[in-house]
């Protein structure tokens, strides 16, 4: 008797009541091995999207900074017109509007200032950055509005590729027929390669206007040289010649 109950326990129709256990371990099991499957899916796709990413922004090259804006420059001076390109007022919007992102104006200040930049306050700083980088533009706006692709020749970089700071060497040809070296100093910010510095015929931006403020910040004070840059006419250059130099 003991062995035939056993055997109609095991040989239960479908939906009696020994069975029932087993079907709900079954529907447990797969509805586990599903959650499972899901969770894995989820922490695999979280951690590839935790990894650092393989691909790396290649910063350009100063040269190829140097190309790109140059070739910018070209493309927006041929749109003009030569009684615009002779229009300072008109030039210079066009002229600022492509060099200002490429043009480290604190960087230049820092090192016209020299031993004055510690004793400057954040703003003193500023303002003498942008009267800077005003003049620079106001004194040679002229000179790139006249320059031309046949006019302007990119020398091929020689500089050690882990350096911070190189030199961009230009030929620049002006309405005499004379070549004119133009070099362009750059530096590797987080933002990329900026220009701080211009060399015309060997004359250095940052060395003319260090020379010309020195003296009188030591004397006067620093708010004294800014209101002078800012308010002293500019003797704009229709060649590519240094301030100084005729």
């Amino acid at each position: 008797m003991v062995i035939r109950r056993r055997l109609r326990l095991q040989t239960a129709p479908y939906g009696d009541t020994p069975v029932r256990p087993m079907r709900s371990v079954a529907i447990a099991v797969i509805q586990t091995l599903a959650w499972l499957t899901a969770a894995s899916g989820y922490i695999a796709a979280s951690a590839r999207a935790a990894e650092p990413s393989t691909d790396v922004v290649r910063t350009p090259r100063p040269e190829e900074v140097m190309a790109d804006l140059s070739t910018r420059l070209f493309a927006s001076l041929e749109k003009e017109s030569a009684k615009t390109r002779h229009n300072s007022d008109k030039i210079l919007p066009l002229v600022d509007g492509l060099l200002s992102p490429h043009f480290d104006m604190e960087y230049a200040a820092r090192m016209v200032l020299g031993g004055h930049w510690r004793s400057a306050t954040p703003e003193q700083r500023q303002q003498f950055g942008i009267v800077l980088y005003q003049r620079l533009l106001r004194t040679y706006a002229g000179a790139v509005a006249e320059w031309t692709p046949d006019r302007f020749k990119l020398l091929p970089l020689r500089a050690d590729p882990e350096a911070l700071q190189v030199t961009v060497h230009t030929l620049v040809t002006n309405s005499r027929n004379e070549i004119v070296p133009v070099d362009f100093r750059l530096r590797q910010t987080a933002e990329g390669w900026k220009i701080f510095d211009v060399t015309v015929d060997g004359v250095s931006y940052v060395r003319i206007y260090r020379d010309d403020t020195d003296e009188e910040i030591t004397q006067k004070g620093l708010d004294a040289s800014i209101t002078r840059l800012a308010k002293s006419p500019i003797v704009e250059r229709t060649q590519p010649n240094p301030p100084g130099r005729h």
